[in-house]
Parts: structure tokens; C-alpha cells; sequence
């Protein structure tokens, strides 16, 4: 029962620190618990302790993960519990993978594994194809920006790294305590708080050195944000894409001066599939185009579906569809739309993609076995295609904007790209609306605050049902559109071409620790092979 309870305890403080109504300050001690359950169980002399330590630790990443995602249940009942149940499992496994460690070497290496190994998985989640990033550690400050803004040198991986020491030292400090057999104290309890207030302010005073003074200067960008609010389950499909760019145009044209630079709409809201070779002669597009006109240097950035079909077998990729009533192939797109006055339209193609709902994972391997199981979880039928490079659009007023698509801002070494090819401000187009007013939209937005602080980019944010948003450098919501609400949002964007450290370099903390858990290891293994021989 007090193994029960310590596993419980370190994922409900999991939970209570969460974005967005969570205090992140509880992250720092979630997993000692968990820690000290695993400790006691691999030092006891009881049987089935391997199995005993799974089971323990499934419980802990089962409670964070249903709490904080369960949300997805709206959108797709399967795929919640394929993430949530599936999730924890890694999580799990990677625990276990610490404990069968623990016993064959020493504390410190252990516990330097135990790191190392948790960070490698977080990056794993960046890049396998059943990638869900959402609960890598450093996503829980989001809604604390004033203590990361070191953020961007490090990355979230610098916060998730924050996270795991803090915990270290704290579980560290309780054994080192216990086996000492001194009896609990005012000298001992100050000694705790002494170290870890250390460890944790020193990072969150260093935050407050580097956080940006937010000043508009003449390299700046007047924006008009729109906010449809269709809903995507009775509305927004069943309206004709005709229907939908009369619509954007009524709402931006009382918000549009001589001034302004780019008007954005959100991801897919012209639904209703486009064919990829007719952009150029569309009607809802020329609509747009028709608009833009009668404007003296206005730019448009918004979403559209598209479709190419095709029976070129040479044309074939991974990500193609096979239509057998038609008998062709097809490939599908999620994509942002950009039109300027006197310019053929541009498009980018979305090419971070929700699991399940946008892409079968490993479909070579996956689907002689599933059939279409994998695909039909969100309501779509298709994988969709993507795009190698990140495309920056330029705005008629000169401005490099980049087209973030909704799953895509989640992804920080990711948005980077965008910047290294040269985008002076972040697009963020989304359709949130999915999962209805859950936390899901509130915890998207949040992570959104996370790439403006790695960039120190602006970023203008246009969700069809909310909540749009303008995010400053440092991570602060300057204005928003709440959720459920038709509306508009005019707004003044600053522009740099500043680099930050963590945009050159990337995840380097993930690849650094990567090979460190390797390392420790192999030299592990080697050193009790040598050990046994002699």
C-alpha cells in the first residue's frame, strides 16, 4: 500500500504541475516518490520486483498521461487511448530500463543513466513516426515564462534537464538522510530547502537577466488575425469554399488600412478539398485574389486542403493513397495558401502531422497488418503528404513570414528551420477546435509561448474557433481571441533576424545526452564483464 501511494503521489504532482492550470514548481519533486519505490523494492529481498517496478511505474505515467490528455478522447476516442495507454508504456519501459541498470552498477551512474535515457526518449518523440512530444518535460513552463528564458540557448530540453536534476538531488539528499540514521531536524529541513531553492532559483534569476526589453522599432509588420469560429464537425465542412473566402473577406475588410502587411486565417479553412493543379484558376481563391487587389500591399496567409490524383505509377510514394472505386492514386494535403497582388499563388505543405489522424506510422510495415485501422482515427481516410524543406513566404511589404500548421509549432528545433531559412516572424495557423473547449486548446496555445522565447520571434496566432493569439519574444500573450468567439485581431508584429543559439544549434542537449547514454552503458557492461573475469 505505501508503494501504491508513492507511485500515486508522483503522478498526481505530475498532473498538478502541468500546463495550464498547474504550478511547474511541483515538477521538481514528482518523481521522487517514484524513485524512492523503486529504491526500497531493488533493495529488498521480495520476488517479482522487476515486474512489481513496471506495474508501479505505469500506474505514475498512467495518471499524468490521462489527466493531461485525455482531452484527445473528443476528437478521436481510439486514439486517446491508443497515446495514453501506449505512452505510459514507454515511460514505463524507460524506468525499468533504469532500475535492471541500477542494480548492476553504481548510484551515480545509475541516476546519470536514468537522465540521460529519459531525455533520449523525449527526442525519440521528435522524430520516430509515432511522435508525440506533448509531455516532454520542459513543455511544463509554458505557462511560466518569466523562469525560462534561457530557453533560448537550451531548448525545452534545458527545462526538461532542470526538471531531472532538481529531482536527483532531492531523492539524493532523502537516501543520503535515511542512511545516516539522524533523526529529522530544523538544521536538516533548512539544509533541503537551502539546496533546492538553489536549484531552482538560480536558473529562473538568470531568467529574469535575459528576458528582452519588447520595444517596436520601424522593422515591424501590421497584421489582421481572423477567427472564423466554423465549427469543423457541423459547419465548416459542409460550407463551400466560395462561402468561406466571402466570409474571411467580410471579416478582415473593416480591419485592412493602407498599412496593413498580412492577413492570416487559420489552418484548412478553405476545406473542402482543392485540386493541387486547379490553385491557379480556383474560384474561393480568386475570390481572395479579387480582394487583395483592391488593396495597395496587403498579403494573404491562410489554410486549404488539396488533393492530387494521379495513376502514374512513378509518381507512387510512401505517403500515397490508393482510391480502389476510382482506381487511382491520390495524395492529400493539409497546406498553408499565400497570395499577393501580381504573384501566382505559394503553398507549404504541413509536414509535422498528428499520429493516426494525418499519418499511418510505419505504414510499409503496418498496414498489410492494421488495414486502414491506423488512418480512420480522426475522421479522415488519407495520409497526408509533406514536404522536405520549410518555406518562408515574402509579403509584398517585404516581410518573411513563416507557416507554422497547427501540430507543427509543437516541435522546437522544427519552427527553428523556419527561422534558419529566414522567417523574420512565426505564422501559426490552427483548427483546434477538435477537441472542443477542453484543455487541449489552452495547452496548445501555451507551448506556442515556448517558440517565441527559442526564437525570440513574434508570433501571430490564427485558430478557427480560438484561441488566436499575439505572443511577444518573450513569451507573453500581448492580446487574444477567446475561444468560441467570431472575431478579429489587428495587431503590430515586430521582425528580427537575430539568431539565437538554440536556432543554430538545435536540440543539442537531446544529442549530447543521447551519447552519454550510451556511454554509461557500455562502460556499465564492460566494467562488470571485466569485474566477473577477474
Amino acid at each position: 500500500m505505501k508503494h501504491l501511494l508513492l507511485a500515486l503521489t508522483s503522478g498526481i504532482l505530475l498532473w498538478l504541475g502541468w500546463p495550464t492550470y498547474g504550478f511547474p514548481l511541483l515538477l521538481f519533486g514528482a518523481f521522487v516518490p517514484l524513485l524512492l519505490v523503486e529504491k526500497e523494492l531493488r533493495t529488498s529481498a521480495s520476488r517479482g520486483k522487476t515486474w512489481r517496478i513496471l506495474a508501479y511505474s505505469y500506474l505514475t505515467f498512467l495518471v499524468w498521461n490521462m489527466a493531461t490528455t485525455s482531452w484527445l478522447y473528443f476528437a478521436t476516442p481510439f486514439g486517446m487511448w491508443f497515446a495514453v495507454l501506449v505512452n505510459s508504456l514507454l515511460m514505463s519501459l524507460v524506468f525499468l530500463a533504469y532500475h535492471l541498470f541500477a542494480k548492476r552498477s553504481t548510484t551515480g551512474s545509475s541516476l546519470s543513466f536514468l537522465v540521460c535515457l529519459w531525455i533520449a526518449f523525449e527526442y525519440l518523440h521528435l522524430h520516430w513516426d509515432f511522435s508525440w512530444p506533448w509531455l516532454n518535460l520542459g513543455n511544463g513552463f509554458s505557462e511560466y515564462t518569466g523562469w525560462i528564458q534561457w530557453y533560448e540557448y537550451t531548448g525545452t530540453f534545458g527545462g526538461s534537464l532542470w526538471v531531472w536534476v532538481v529531482n536527483v538531488a532531492l531523492f539524493m539528499m532523502i537516501v543520503r538522510f535515511r542512511e545516516s540514521g539522524i533523526k529529522l531536524g530544523i538544521v536538516t529541513i533548512i539544509k533541503f530547502i537551502r539546496i533546492t531553492a538553489t536549484l531552482v532559483g538560480i536558473p529562473i534569476l538568470i531568467s529574469v537577466f535575459l528576458k528582452p526589453e519588447i520595444e517596436l522599432t520601424k522593422d515591424a509588420s501590421e497584421v489582421v488575425i481572423l477567427q472564423p469560429n466554423l465549427d469543423p464537425y457541423l459547419e465548416k465542412y459542409n460550407l463551400e469554399n466560395d462561402s468561406i473566402a466571402r466570409l474571411l473577406v467580410e471579416m478582415a475588410r473593416p480591419h485592412v488600412s493602407s498599412t496593413t502587411d498580412l492577413i492570416i486565417a487559420p489552418e484548412t479553412v478553405l476545406a473542402r478539398s482543392t485540386e493541387l493543379h486547379t490553385v491557379h484558376d480556383d474560384n474561393s481563391i480568386n475570390k481572395l485574389f479579387d480582394y487583395l487587389n483592391e488593396l495597395e500591399a496587403t498579403s494573404y496567409l491562410g489554410g486549404i486542403s488539396l488533393i492530387e490524383r494521379f495513376r502514374d505509377d512513378d509518381k507512387i510514394t510512401s505517403q500515397s493513397n490508393y482510391y480502389a472505386r476510382g482506381d487511382f492514386y491520390y495524395n492529400d494535403f493539409n497546406s498553408a495558401l499565400f497570395l499577393k497582388k501580381d504573384s501566382l499563388p505559394d503553398l507549404y505543405h504541413k509536414s509535422k502531422l498528428v499520429v493516426g489522424v494525418e499519418n499511418f506510422p510505419y505504414k510499409s510495415l503496418l498496414q498489410p497488418v492494421l488495414g486502414d485501422a491506423m488512418i480512420d482515427l480522426g475522421g479522415t481516410v488519407a495520409t497526408k503528404t509533406t514536404q522536405e524543406t520549410r518555406a518562408v513566404f515574402q509579403s509584398t511589404q517585404g516581410t518573411m513570414v513563416a507557416p507554422v500548421i497547427c501540430y507543427e509549432s509543437v516541435y522546437g528545433s522544427y519552427v527553428g528551420d523556419y527561422v534558419m531559412n529566414g522567417a523574420q516572424m512565426l505564422a501559426i495557423i490552427t483548427n483546434d477546435a477538435w477537441w472542443g473547449n477542453t484543455q487541449g486548446h489552452q495547452q496548445h496555445l501555451s507551448i506556442a509561448r515556448l517558440r517565441a522565447i527559442e526564437s525570440r520571434r513574434w508570433i501571430a496566432r490564427s485558430a478557427n474557433t480560438g484561441i488566436s493569439a499575439v505572443i511577444t519574444p518573450d513569451g507573453d500573450i500581448q492580446e487574444r481571441l477567446e475561444y468560441d468567439h467570431r472575431g478579429v485581431l489587428t495587431a503590430t508584429i515586430g521582425l528580427s533576424n537575430d539568431l539565437t543559439f538554440y536556432t543554430q544549434h538545435g536540440d543539442y542537449i537531446a544529442r549530447i545526452a543521447c551519447g552519454m547514454a550510451l556511454f554509461i552503458l557500455l562502460f556499465g557492461v564492460f566494467k562488470r564483464g571485466s569485474m566477473k573475469r577477474k
